[in-house]
């Protein structure tokens, strides 16, 4: 069996809320809204000359032969699966993470470490986004570069090099917005779930009665920090649209490692807290800080709509 190596785009593609459908809708409705939604992927992939690798439940992967040809059939992946009206009015919600680089082909498979990256970067990613690192970033004209913005610096577990992750915007909404990831128009969060914020002796939740708490030396903040790296107003955490921002402004930089052990460092930057991890300010986890704040989000009930 021959084997050849290949310069290029790796692409994943999940399908969001797959287990609630399950859960809420019953195997057969949720199978058939997973299968259209899974055929209209591979229908924008064949058209933006990419090739189908595999499709495993909720979950495509692909190829293309180049990040342009991956970031066009991302953003057309979005918009049919926005725009496509599905059973029972059902809203269906993917998330896409793409990488560029060498992978090992053998017959109808790719291997190695672009494909790893890739799985990575859309394991990170959120519902109706698009991410991509700096090396895909960098292969693109310079107009389809300037519909990406670094959202923040990864470490993933296993890997000695950084990787800068890259949002791309795709619809009309994100580029009228004024700051990432506040699309503008769009309604209040009606969002039940909570994160839970633990330093040493103090707890603090972030839900949609608190929607905001801010993370500093100031003794006005509401988790009161003591390292000495630590800014006045280091960071800020808040409910917007569903999502648990942490927002950072500070001299330092804002450090953030997953359950998992991926490591994010965001410098007057943002980005979307999910699961669980660890925050610290201004001291990397290479330093071996000790003074960590622990953070967990729980997922809570659909909201009860009038």
């Amino acid at each position: 069996m021959s084997k050849h190596v290949e310069k290029l785009a790796v692409l994943f593609a999940d399908i969001c809320g797959s287990t609630a459908l399950y859960d809420n809708l019953g195997d057969e409705v949720a199978r058939r809204l997973i299968a259209q939604c899974i055929s209209n992927l591979c229908a924008e992939i064949a058209k933006h000359q990419g090739t189908v690798i595999k499709t495993n439940g909720d979950e495509v992967m692909c190829t293309f032969p180049s990040a342009e040809y991956a970031f066009y059939a991302a953003c057309a992946m979005q918009r049919v699966v926005q725009h496509t009206k599905y059973e029972g009015s059902h809203k269906m919600t993917v998330r896409i993470g793409f990488h560029y680089g060498d992978v090992l082909r053998e017959a109808d498979d790719v291997f190695g470490d672009t494909v790893n990256i890739a799985s990575r970067v859309v394991s990170i990613t959120r519902a109706s986004q698009i991410m991509t690192t700096l090396i895909a970033a960098d292969n693109l004209t310079e107009a389809l570069r300037g519909r990406t913005h670094k959202v923040m610096r990864a470490e993933f577990k296993g890997k000695q090099e950084r990787f800068d992750i890259f949002l791309v915007t795709w619809e009309v909404e994100d580029m009228m917005s004024t700051r990432i990831g506040i699309p503008a128009y769009r309604k209040p969060s009606l969002s039940n779930d909570e994160l839970f914020l633990k330093y040493q002796d103090q707890a603090v939740t972030v839900d949609k009665e608190t929607r905001k708490v801010v993370l500093g030396r100031e003794k006005e903040c509401d988790i009161f920090f003591h390292g000495g790296f630590v800014s006045r107003e280091h960071a800020i955490i808040e409910l917007r649209f569903d999502k648990f921002m942490i927002v950072d402004q500070s001299t330092n930089g804002t450090y953030i490692r997953t359950k998992e052990g991926d490591v994010f460092h965001i410098a007057r930057e943002e980005m979307a807290l999910h699961g669980s991890g660890t925050i610290s300010l201004g001291e990397s986890y290479t330093s071996n800080p000790s003074d960590l704040i622990e953070y967990r989000v729980k997922i809570g009930d659909p909201p009860v709509l009038g």
